[in-house]
């Protein structure tokens, strides 16, 4: 790699990618649709456009000999057509750009739950298929662009791969921890199902160093190209019990109010339904696909990543966890009075 383009540069995992490669003296752009200061204070070329606009992506591209495609609208309430606009053709437009632009290597940020069709998923590799139907927006609009990607493999000389990491955590984030703080102080969590339920997650700095070796591999002959990959910690946690824990590390008690599986599901249909006839876009507080997330078991086998590209999460929970607990204590101090 010598020049990289990274698309959400300043996202929650972008810009640890960035900050990587920087670190190992590549030279980066990066895409995003608006400024922000954390990449002006870096030595990147930083590029404004929207990636559902095939002229801006052109513009990116060029130079480049290395795709990092972070970039995505998650979530689960806003309606398909915003999610496929920026999550499925906008990386039809990467795609077709990285072709033109004479592009080497494409690494692509998906989801493990392109997957994921409401039953449990304990340990399953990457032969497990695309569901038959689709629970929510996100994963079909993310399973349509892995697809692509994967499809694009040896197209025009370029070598492409999809990585699939889980719940990405740590500081810095911007969306599920502080989710998980903002509803335990206004009382509106609940544990989903029985508690028991196993998942897989992975720190941050882990998942960027997956990107950085993934692109590494991609070489012509490698067992990575044309792949998708799960990418975890490799160790499942007890979800409720990690949350918990989560909210131990900013002074908050544990969750105490539960609702069933079947009743979050019922609630979950009722407000998609309200959602869709009042038009908000927004996040639901329950949707069926979340309720189900929430208390089924979906942890994956990661050796595949492990064999084919070196990966080896070097960060462990205990480490990450407590690199969180410095960062709320830091910004605990600076809100200080007299600080």
């Amino acid at each position: 790699m010598k020049k990289a383009l990274v698309t959400g540069g300043a996202g929650f995992l972008g810009l640890y990618i960035t900050e990587k490669l920087l670190a190992r003296g590549v030279c980066v752009r990066t895409l995003s649709r608006s400024r922000h200061s954390v990449l002006e204070a870096l030595p990147v070329e930083v590029f404004l456009g929207d990636i559902a606009d095939l002229p801006s992506t052109q513009r990116a591209v060029e130079g480049c000999d290395t795709i990092f495609h972070t970039a995505a609208i998650s979530g689960i309430g806003e309606p398909w057509e915003r999610y496929y606009r920026a999550n499925t053709l906008g990386t039809a437009n990467l795609l077709q750009s990285a072709r033109e632009c004479g592009v080497s290597k494409f690494v692509f940020t998906s989801s493990p739950s392109v997957t994921f069709d409401g039953a449990h998923q304990r340990g399953v590799d990457e032969s497990v298929p695309y569901p038959s139907r689709w629970l929510a927006h996100y994963p079909h609009s993310k399973a349509l662009a892995e697809q692509m990607v994967l499809e694009a493999n040896n197209q025009g000389g370029m070598l492409t791969c999809a990585l699939r990491p889980h719940l990405i955590w740590g500081p810095r984030d911007k969306a599920l921890i502080p989710r998980l703080i903002a509803r335990a102080k206004s009382a509106r969590l609940r544990q989903v199902g029985d508690g028991t339920n196993l998942v897989d997650m992975i720190y941050v700095e882990n998942a960027a160093d997956a990107h950085l070796l993934a692109a590494d591999a991609l070489l012509p002959g490698s067992p990575v190209a044309g792949r998708a990959y799960f990418l975890s910690q490799g160790e499942p946690v007890r979800c409720w019990e990690w949350i918990n824990e989560i909210l131990a590390l900013y002074d908050l008690p544990p969750i105490k109010k539960t609702l069933s599986l079947s009743a979050a599901m019922g609630a979950g249909w009722a407000l998609e339904r309200l959602w869709k006839i009042f038009g908000w876009q927004s996040d639901p507080p329950m949707t069926r696909f979340l309720a189900l997330q929430l208390a089924k078991d979906h942890y994956f086998d990661i050796q595949r990543a492990r064999e084919d590209f070196g990966f080896v999460p070097k960060i462990s929970k205990s480490e990450g966890m407590a690199a969180l607990r410095r960062e709320y204590e830091a910004k605990r101090e600076e809100l200080a009075p007299g600080t």
